[in-house]
């Protein structure tokens, strides 16, 4: 349902850009990390909170606050909906739901992975990743990766998944090499 409505909306917003394009932006749009976003705009967490039964509260207040949590619980209320009302009723809230989320990844570059690895593949450059070190307990971890192009460091990138430093390290990499990111 969310898949289908963002791709749908794109397709018709954008007619012009090419699929490979769409493809990133719907892909940025139905991440686990943007449905969390969404998630959280819509206090789903807070209603998790106040509908919950038998539940420790600590326990409460770390699935309330988990990105991966918030996102399933995301995606729940969005297939139950569909369920209940049919897609027809139901594709213009989604839609209007991730409505930033869609402008940012319109006019941001959100795959800079994607986008070195394509770059340097048509120079023939293959990119490896590192993880450098991993940093803080399992519920607040902090990584930091290295990229690695024919044996030289060019990025160097920290967040709070291993994912979201590769990115980070892509990104900077990118500029190391003066390749234009993408624009739409």
């Amino acid at each position: 349902m969310l898949e289908l409505s963002i791709a749908r909306a794109l397709y018709d917003r954008f007619p012009d850009a090419s699929e490979g394009r769409l493809a990133k932006i719907r892909a940025h749009v139905v991440s686990r990390q943007s449905c969390a976003g969404v998630a959280k705009e819509l206090d789903l967490g807070k209603r998790l909170i106040a509908r919950a039964q038998d539940v420790p509260e600590p326990e409460l207040q770390r699935l309330a606050h988990s990105k991966n949590v918030l996102a399933a619980v995301l995606e729940a209320a969005i297939a139950a909906a569909y369920l209940e009302h049919g897609f027809a009723a139901v594709e213009d809230a989604v839609v209007e739901a991730f409505s930033e989320r869609i402008e940012f990844a319109r006019t941001s570059h959100v795959d800079n992975k994607t986008e070195l690895q394509e770059a340097l593949a048509r120079t023939g450059k293959h990119v490896q990743y590192t993880v450098v070190t991993v940093e803080g307990p399992a519920h607040e971890r902090r990584f930091v990766c290295a990229t690695m192009v024919d044996g030289q460091q060019l990025g160097l990138g920290r967040g709070s998944t291993k994912k979201a430093a590769e990115q980070e390290a892509a990104r900077q990499t990118l500029d190391a090499l003066g390749i234009e990111h993408e624009a739409f």
